[in-house]
């Protein structure tokens, strides 16, 4: 594959709902371009994308992968992304990396939960949209309801540049409103043809529609077709072109990916409308003085790693979306986040798992760089002369915890490595080193992106997990005051042990977890002996009174004691004192308390009641409810106690048919009710 420059560079993240074909049109369009020889159909499991077992396995996509190829000499980088939702991070990586989204839409489905979430996000970007309409071969398709729910949902800025010639099997082609020209296909060959009758009141309408929305592409534009002129078909191109790049315009297509119809048109208008690598400016950080800067393509070469792969015996793959300057083999390079100046040998560009070499690339390329020490997903890499750095990719927050354990004993050291080396791959699964629950846990997006880190830990570094009750952080505090003294002492030949103290215990109500009041006089109890008294206490309540839990809220007041001249030592003040802890606590009204969480969960309208009602039944209290930022999409606001959400993730899918979303944070702790605390109690006395 020759280098290309910057201004003839398309990069393009592929996008959809499951099942609609994303991935093979990806491969449709290689076969088009001449980039692969051949492509495998529906579940004969040889797709050029989808090659790790667990992909093959399920017959989806689940990490992204990089799908350049060549057309009119111009070169266009697909990134092939996830359509289920548990890997979502994949597409937002994607959409980091690339200067315009092709989402794809299947058209018996329509437009599903994942494709609203990707456009979404798009939105937030500010990135170029088009859409391409899947299966209009298949039983069921329809594409004019497609356009009007996208319409509905999108705004009147979806623009379809085509309408199709038949629908399910009598789809033969398409139209081409713009040109009014049509085209058939056989085997993936268009043959053009005039456009047929039935059809022509109708593509004239959507001509209408497009040179409308091409004249507001610009003033001048505009200015001539209010005056009644006729825009050349290159004006209406150029007109386009500059809708689209704003975001006020999103360009359709529709055609079959199986049966190859319309695809040379997908690839003539991802170089006629997406933007091309020199109008990508972008804003970076300078390391040095911390003052933002823009970057242009002409700057001093900087990149970005938007996502990483470990192979236990190829290594690293880092891959690598230029936004500045030009890399070459025997570069220096370096790794801003990190710190260092990394060592490399080469680059490569992948269809798939095949490596192409690569000896340079220019702004706006993306290439993969092997066995990278120090980069991690998130790292700029520059030039050492112009240090800046880039934003981090915005992941989705992963909520569904779980903690793990080996399933064969000795092998924790193993199973620790495996999970970190996954998380490396996969920001949507976090590490949680628990050190009071002694477990380790992970974060991630669900059921089956769980199956699949479990399988990936089995499959490359050869350890298997199985899964334990994840820890809930509970905590213990008291209601009321009490005070107690206690004596120590200890007499076994030589020095003693004497240590007497008098304290009194009350709860704190400023949040704060500890508190330690001196009010000795006198030098009843020396001043070298105080830190341990302090200390004695925290430890004790450190180690919970109730049910083995750190107890928080607590004021300590050292009232008064006594001391031996000889046998007081430190450690003799700090029994006395840990023994008159657990005496006096249970005189304090001792509880239990949960953390509580702050929910916010995002669904049409229509599941509100259902999500309200789930809420409640998990004891949490619903604040309220309002409107969100998307018409028909509210926000229910609760808090809700960290035991009863272990699942959330699983039934909010099911109430509102995965359409909806939530987000948490902590919030406070709060007493458990008297039957649920007795129940926990109980459960931890069982386990010593």
């Amino acid at each position: 594959m020759k280098e290309y420059s910057s201004d003839k560079i398309r990069n393009v993240a592929v996008v959809s709902h499951d099942g609609a074909g994303k991935t093979a049109l990806v491969e449709s369009l290689l076969l088009t371009s001449g980039a692969v020889d051949f492509v495998g159909k529906g579940q004969d499991n040889k797709h050029i994308m989808d090659f790790e077992p667990e992909e093959i396995k399920r017959n989806v996509t689940i990490q992204l992968g990089m799908a350049p190829c060549e057309w009119h000499d111009h070169k266009v980088n697909f990134v092939d992304t996830p359509g289920y939702n548990e890997f979502h991070g994949e597409v937002r990586a994607a959409l980091r990396a690339c200067d315009g989204m092709l989402m794809v839409l299947s058209a018996t489905s329509g437009v599903e939960t994942d494709t609203v979430r990707a456009w979404d996000y798009a939105v937030e970007l500010q990135m170029p949209r088009m859409a391409f309409i899947n299966k209009m071969d298949v039983d069921g398709a329809d594409f004019f309801g497609t356009i009007e729910r996208m319409r509905e949902l999108f705004g009147k800025g979806i623009m379809p540049l085509q309408i199709p010639i038949g629908e399910g099997a009598n789809f033969e082609g398409v139209v081409d409103v713009a040109k009014m020209t049509a085209f058939t296909y056989k085997d993936g060959q268009p043959t053009e043809i005039a456009v047929p009758a039935h059809l022509i009141e109708k593509a004239q309408e959507i001509r209408e529609m497009t040179v409308e929305a091409a004249a507001e592409g610009s003033d001048e534009l505009l200015e001539k077709y209010l005056e009644g002129e006729e825009l050349s078909l290159e004006e209406i191109r150029q007109g386009l072109r500059e809708g689209m790049i704003s975001g006020r315009v999103c360009p359709i297509m529709c055609g079959s990916a199986t049966s190859r119809i319309g695809l040379d048109q997908v690839l003539d208008r991802m170089i006629r409308y997406m933007p091309d690598a020199t109008k990508k400016v972008m804003t970076a950080t300078d390391a040095g003085t911390g003052e933002q800067c823009v970057v242009h393509v002409d700057k001093p070469l900087t990149a970005f790693v938007f996502k990483t792969l470990l192979d236990p015996f190829a290594g690293k793959q880092s891959f690598v979306r230029i936004f500045s300057g030009e890399l070459k083999e025997g570069d220096r390079l370096y790794d801003v986040n990190q710190g260092v100046e990394e060592k490399w040998g080469k680059m490569v560009t992948l269809i798939g798992k095949q490596q192409i070499p690569v000896s340079a690339a220019k702004a706006g390329d993306i290439v993969v760089i092997p066995k990278l020490a120090n980069a991690k997903t998130g790292d700029t890499l520059t030039a050492p002369d112009f240090k800046v750095t880039y934003d981090a990719i915005r992941f989705p927050q992963p909520l569904y915890t779980v903690a793990l354990e080996p399933v064969k004993k000795g092998e924790e050291e193993k199973l620790a490595s495996a999970v970190l080396k996954v998380a490396e791959e996969d920001p949507t699964c976090v590490v949680v080193k628990n050190a009071e629950a002694r477990q380790l846990q992970i974060d991630c997006m669900g059921e089956v992106h769980l199956e699949h880190i479990l399988n990936k830990m089995d499959r490359k570094y050869g350890v298997q997990a199985k899964l334990v009750t994840p820890y809930i952080p509970y905590r213990e505090t008291i209601k009321g005051s009490a005070e107690t003294e206690s004596k120590y002492k200890k007499q076994s030949g030589g020095h003693g042990q004497y240590g007497h103290v008098k304290i009194q215990v009350d709860p704190l109500y400023d949040g704060s977890e500890f508190a330690f009041v001196d009010k000795i006089f006198g030098g009843a109890v020396p001043k070298q002996y105080i830190p341990a008294v302090e200390k004695g206490a925290k430890e004790t309540l450190d180690k919970g009174l109730i049910a083995g839990y750190p107890m928080i809220g607590v004021q300590v007041t050292l009232l008064d004691g006594s001391y031996h001249s000889v046998d007081s030592s430190e450690l003799a003040f700090k029994v006395a004192t840990s023994q008159a802890i657990k005496d006096v606590i249970p005189k304090a009204k001792p509880v239990l308390l949960e953390p509580i969480y702050e929910v916010n969960v995002f669904a049409p309208d229509a599941f509100m009641g259902d999500i309200m009602g789930d809420l409640n039944s998990r004891r949490g209290r619903v604040l309220g409810m309002e409107q969100s930022e998307r018409t028909g999409i509210s926000v229910v606001k609760a808090q809700v106690p960290l035991a009863e959400m272990a699942d959330y993730v699983t039934a909010l899918r099911s109430i509102t048919q995965g359409q909806g979303v939530f987000n948490r944070q902590f919030y406070t702790y709060e007493e458990v009710p008297h039957k649920q605390a007795e129940e926990i109690i109980a459960a931890r006395k069982t386990q010593e």
